[in-house]
């Protein structure tokens, strides 16, 4: 079961041996790579043997490296993640717009309901029943900008009236981390399913290569928000890094069951990509939260 988030740091040496991930270093741990579902090399010191990258990237192993800051900055993506790509890459092409808009709706909608629910724990219940106004009126493709309406009071209200988003002042700098690591984990799920995360279903920069990534992820950024908000405000240190990281194991409950982040996000993409090839806009599942991401 791949549920490890595996950070490395400092100067060591990564390599394979007999399905093992063995790190190198003032000592020498060994961790089966079925337990892994992502690596994150923080360290540009850190050396990565070819070997490995192979069989990280066999197993689907999402790997993000981080740059001389110890921030994400890239990740080893496979060419193919399924055998039938190209099948997966026609059905991708061929969704059609009112499905699409649909979907997006229904994402928009858990977003500001996920935005909503953290508000109103964070005894902010006037703002929380704003913005839930906002979610009733989401139409297909939302094309009054309810998300965009909702973002503002939800950061207003969970940062203070005068957080902005385009500032480099915490806790933008601890979001941006933790968004990138979401991100990352939905770029999995998408290349693992066979789709190619350029084609989004509602972003469509020809600069950015995730765009749908950056679709799918956007009701799992309340959690990141939350864990942000309950870190408060510091310096971007590793331990909070690690903490940040470490999101992808907490718990929600998706399909009625618990499960950790990560499977959630499994569980979820798997879902959306039904309801599109499907043009079944209801199949999609949605997380709740519970009290380990409250």
């Amino acid at each position: 079961m791949t549920w490890r988030v595996v950070c490395v740091s400092g100067i060591v040496k990564l390599e394979l041996k007999l399905g093992y991930l063995v790190i190198r270093g003032e000592k020498t741990t060994r961790i089966n790579l079925s337990e892994i579902g992502i690596l994150m090399v923080e360290s540009t010191t850190a050396a990565v043997t070819t070997g490995l990258l192979c069989e990280l990237a066999r197993r689907k192993i999402k790997v993000v490296f981080c740059d001389e800051k110890h921030n994400p900055f890239g990740e080893l993506v496979n060419y193919y993640g399924t055998v039938d790509s190209s099948l997966r890459l026609k059905q991708q092409i061929s969704w059609d717009l009112p499905t699409k808009q649909a979907v997006w709706a229904s994402i928009v909608k858990a977003k500001i309901e996920a935005q909503a629910s953290l508000l109103f724990q964070e005894n902010h219940p006037e703002e929380a029943a704003l913005l839930m106004r906002y979610h009733d009126e989401v139409e297909p493709g939302d094309p009054s900008n309810r998300e965009g309406h909702a973002a503002k009071v939800y950061f207003n209200s969970l940062f203070g009236p005068d957080f902005s988003r385009d500032s480099g002042l915490p806790p933008n700098p601890a979001l941006n981390y933790g968004y990138s690591i979401l991100l990352s984990s939905f770029n999995k799920e998408i290349i693992n399913s066979g789709f190619f995360t350029q084609l989004g279903i509602f972003h469509d920069n020809q600069f950015n290569p995730f765009n749908l990534a950056s679709d799918l992820m956007e009701p799992y950024r309340p959690l990141m928000d939350a864990l942000v908000a309950r870190l408060g405000e510091g310096d971007l240190d590793l331990d909070r890094k690690h903490q940040l990281v470490n999101l992808l194991n907490q718990t929600v409950t998706i399909d009625s069951s618990q499960q950790r982040v990560s499977q959630a996000i499994s569980i979820y993409c798997a879902s959306v990509f039904r309801a599109l090839n499907t043009r079944k806009p209801d199949l999609i599942s949605h997380y709740t939260w519970t009290d380990s991401c409250a």
